[in-house]
C-alpha cells in the first residue's frame, strides 16, 4: 500500500476517534488497510466475524471518515482474512471464494427463482467473547455451562436454555458460544437467529410451497442458536415445526442453545411436549449482577474501548446504573462522551457530571453530615456512635445505610464516606453498600425504610 494510502487510513481512524468514539475498539489497530483501488478503500478485518461486525454495523461511519479525510465520495469494501482484493469488475460485495456468514456455508450463488432467501440471521459482535464476560454469582451457573457447550457442542448440556432478564448477559453467552465454536471448528455450520426470524421464515417457506427448503436450513446445521424463543408463545404451527426440528437435531447431536425471558414453564401457551424438551438438557439463569459484578462490567466495557475508570468512578455508576448490563454499557457510553468532549480522563467528578442528578456538595443537595444526623436521628441513635469504631448491631445497619445515602447523594469518594462513618476503607462502603442493596431486593419492610429516609435526605439542605 502506498504511503499516501496510509496516511489516509490514519486520518480515517483519527477521525473516529474524535467525531463517534463510542463506535471505536481497541481492535480497530489491528485493521490492515490495503489501499484505494478503484473508488474504493479496502480494509482487511483479522478474521470473519471481525469482518461481518465492521460490515454490518460501522460502514457508514467508515465512509463518512473516508470522505471527510480525502474530500472525495470514495466507497468502503471489508474483505476477510483470506479474501483476496479481486478486480475493478468485482463488487464491493462479492467475494472469491467460498464466505461464511455467521458460520453458515455460502457458496455465493444466487437464489433461483421462487427459491426463498436465507432468514435473516443476527450479527455476531466480536466484543462478546468469553473473556469479556464479567462473571459473579448472578450468572456463574450459566457462564460455566456456555463455556463447556462451546468446548464440547452436542455433548454436554444439550440444549443449553439461558433465561432471565433483558439486558442480563443473555445474548453475549450465546454469541460467545458462536465464537468459541468457530474459532475450534472453522468448517461447522452455525445457525445464529432470532426466534421471530425462525417464525417469520416458516410462515414464508408455507406461503411460498417451500417447506422442504426451510428444513434443510433449519436441519443441515452443527449448532443452531436461537434468541428470544418465548416468541414461539401461542404460536401453534411454528411450535410443531420446532418440535421436529429440535428432535432432528437432537437425535443427531447437534448442539441448540436457547434465551428466552423466562424459563420454560412461564412461557404462556407453550406446548407441555415443548416445555419437556427445553427442560431435558440444562436450563439455567441469569440473574440482576451485584454491586461489585456492575463494578467490574463497568470497568471491562470502558478498557474495551481503551477507556480508563478508577475505582471511586466505576463504584459511583455501579451505584446509580443497578437495573442491568446495557444500562451500565449506556452509562459508560457517556462517560466516553464527556471525556471525550472535556479532553480529560474519567474520574468522579466527570462520572457525575456525565450521569447528572447527583448533588454537588456545597451546593442545594444533602452534605454527607446532614445525611449522617438524618439517619441518627431517624434510628434514634447517637451521631457520634455511627462515626465511631465500635460495631454493636444496634449501630452496624443505620451506619451501612448512612454509607449507602452518602454514596447516592453526595460526590464524596469511597475513602472519604469511609472516613467520615469512623475511618473505614473503602472495601466497606462498598460491603455496606452491597449489603443494604441485597437486603432491601429482599426485604419490603427494608426497601420501604429506605423509600423514607430517601424522602427525608432529599428534602435536607
Amino acid at each position: 500500500m502506498s504511503d499516501p494510502d496510509r496516511g489516509v487510513w490514519e486520518g480515517m481512524l483519527g477521525y473516529l476517534r474524535t467525531q463517534h468514539p463510542t463506535v471505536c475498539r481497541q481492535w480497530f489497530d489491528e485493521i490492515e488497510p490495503l489501499g484505494i483501488i478503484a473508488g474504493m478503500m479496502h480494509l482487511r478485518a483479522h478474521s470473519t466475524v471481525h469482518k461481518e461486525y465492521l460490515r454490518r454495523s460501522c460502514g457508514d461511519v467508515f465512509r463518512e471518515a473516508l470522505q471527510s479525510v480525502t474530500g472525495h465520495l470514495l466507497g468502503i469494501r471489508f474483505v476477510g482474512p483470506d479474501e483476496s482484493i479481486g478486480g475493478p469488475e468485482e463488487g464491493a460485495g462479492m467475494l472469491t471464494h467460498r464466505a461464511k456468514v455467521n458460520g453458515a456455508v455460502s457458496n455465493g450463488v444466487r437464489s433461483k427463482a421462487g427459491d426463498l432467501e436465507p432468514p435473516d440471521t443476527l450479527a455476531i459482535n466480536p466484543d462478546y467473547d468469553f473473556s469479556s464476560f464479567v462473571v459473579g454469582p448472578s450468572n456463574r451457573y450459566a457462564h460455566a455451562a456456555a463455556m463447556a457447550v462451546a468446548e464440547q457442542p452436542g455433548s454436554s448440556y444439550n440444549p443449553l436454555f439461558i433465561h432471565g432478564d433483558v439486558g442480563l448477559g443473555k445474548t453475549h453467552l450465546l454469541q460467545a458460544v458462536c465464537l468459541t465454536i468457530r474459532r475450534n471448528n472453522p468448517d461447522a455450520v452455525i445457525h445464529y437467529l432470532s426466534c421471530e426470524s425462525f417464525v417469520t421464515y416458516f410462515t414464508e417457506a408455507i406461503r411460498a410451497n417451500q417447506m422442504a427448503q426451510f428444513r434443510h436450513w433449519f436441519r443441515d446445521v452443527d449448532v443452531l442458536v436461537l434468541d428470544d424463543i418465548h416468541f414461539l408463545a401461542s404460536r401453534e404451527r411454528s411450535q410443531e415445526e420446532f418440535f421436529h426440528t429440535f428432535n432432528t437435531l437432537y437425535q443427531a447431536n447437534k448442539q441448540i442453545v436457547l434465551s428466552s425471558d423466562a424459563p420454560p414453564e412461564e412461557i404462556p401457551s407453550l406446548e407441555d411436549r415443548v416445555v419437556s424438551r427445553f427442560k431435558c438438557g440444562l436450563v439455567t439463569q441469569v440473574e440482576a449482577p451485584d454491586l461489585d459484578t456492575r463494578i467490574a462490567i463497568v470497568k471491562s466495557k470502558a478498557l474495551q474501548r481503551g477507556l480508563l475508570v478508577p475505582d471511586d468512578a466505576a463504584c459511583h455508576v455501579a451505584t446509580r446504573v443497578t437495573r442491568n448490563i446495557r444500562e451500565l454499557e449506556g452509562a459508560v457510553t457517556k462517560l466516553q462522551i464527556a471525556a471525550s468532549v472535556e479532553g480529560r480522563p474519567v474520574d468522579l467528578d466527570l462520572a457525575i457530571d456525565a450521569l447528572g442528578g447527583e448533588p454537588r456538595s456545597g451546593g442545594s443537595g444533602p452534605t454527607i453530615q446532614l445525611i449522617a444526623e438524618t439517619v441518627a436521628d431517624f434510628f434514634n441513635v447517637r451521631l457520634t456512635d455511627l462515626q465511631g469504631k465500635r460495631k454493636p448491631r444496634s449501630i452496624a445497619q443505620p451506619r451501612q445505610i448512612g454509607m449507602f445515602l452518602a454514596r447516592r447523594h453526595t460526590r464524596h469518594s469511597l475513602e472519604e464516606i469511609g472516613g467520615f462513618f469512623g475511618g473505614r476503607d473503602h472495601t466497606t462502603v462498598i460491603h455496606a453498600i452491597k449489603t443494604i442493596e441485597g437486603k432491601a431486593s429482599a426485604d419490603a419492610q427494608l426497601s420501604a425504610l429506605l423509600a423514607e429516609l430517601e424522602q427525608k435526605v432529599a428534602k435536607v439542605k
